[in-house]
């Protein structure tokens, strides 16, 4: 059992019976007072960021996780699928497990956070970025470019962006997955 003197960015903690992924964190001393620990966690299950101050010394549950690279197969009624890229096994993942997943496309790598002891799936990151052809694009409308005009898209995945209007049907773009904004054009 660890202390949250021991608390590291990255290091996954059992809290209020959930799983958390510390973010950021400050060991503080005040001038007066005990000292403590003002962390930034976010559930690896549901995604929710949560703001909890420990005291110095408070007792801690650390889980130990492991992370694999699996190649994302398919979707069906209940969630993903995922193949590992050593031995094929495939895993399955509920839709709420996984942030941002619209903009996930078939072959792609994803990295897959595992329970240490029993190897059960606890959530998934997609990559930052994703490059994504446009399937469908609004048309421009001539004179709207005196301020930095954009316009509805959908993706190759179905998600809809807001690009520029020199965006158009078959453009390979880089979106940022984790605001679904339009990063660049991609030759």
């Amino acid at each position: 059992m660890a202390t949250s003197n021991d608390i590291k960015k990255g290091m996954c903690i059992e809290f209020s019976n959930d799983i958390f992924k510390i973010i950021d964190f400050l060991h503080v001393k005040p001038g007066k007072g005990p000292a403590f620990v003002r962390t930034k966690m976010k559930s690896v299950t549901n995604g929710k960021v949560l703001d909890n101050t420990f005291s110095a010394g408070h007792k801690i549950d650390e889980v130990k996780v492991i992370t694999r690279k699996f190649q994302y197969l398919y979707e069906d009624d209940n969630g993903y699928h995922f193949m590992n890229n050593e031995d094929f096994s495939q895993i399955y993942l509920d839709k709420e497990m996984i942030e941002n997943a619209q903009f996930m496309k078939a072959g792609e790598e994803v990295t897959i956070i595992l329970k240490d002891s029993d190897e059960s799936p606890l959530s998934a990151e997609i990559p930052p970025t994703v490059y994504l052809e446009v399937i469908e694009a609004d048309p421009g409308v001539k004179g709207n470019t005196a301020t930095n005009a954009l316009k509805n898209a959908i993706v190759e995945t179905g998600a809809r962006v807001m690009v520029p209007l020199f965006i158009e049907a078959g453009d390979k773009i880089k979106v940022n997955t984790e605001d679904g904004s339009y990063l660049e054009r991609v030759k």
